[in-house]
């Protein structure tokens, strides 16, 4: 897998990430615990190593199943979130 800095982070990234919002959120049921777990080790065996959650996915979840998920690797991944989105009308 081809890699680039993330912006003038210095950080290395795939050129392919991962969003995960799928995972748990806006697509239907949230998937298998099980079932998730193995896509995001067979994302990293494939090469990936920039994975996208935020704590609105769930919420909370989506993030807690990344941490638990890519313990193993959390030194050679990067994973971007995102906060502050709130349901409703804008004031």
């Amino acid at each position: 897998m081809k890699t680039r800095i993330l912006g003038k982070s210095g950080l290395e990234v795939s050129e392919l990430g991962l969003g995960c919002m799928g995972l748990s959120f806006g697509y239907g049921p949230a998937t298998d615990k099980n079932a998730a777990v193995k896509l995001l080790h067979a994302a990293f065996e494939a090469g990936v190593t920039f994975f996208d959650t935020a704590e609105a996915y769930g919420p909370y979840m989506n993030e807690e199943l990344l941490g638990e998920a890519l313990q193993p690797f959390r030194k050679e991944v990067v994973i971007a979130t995102k906060f502050g989105f709130k349901e409703g009308k804008a004031d």
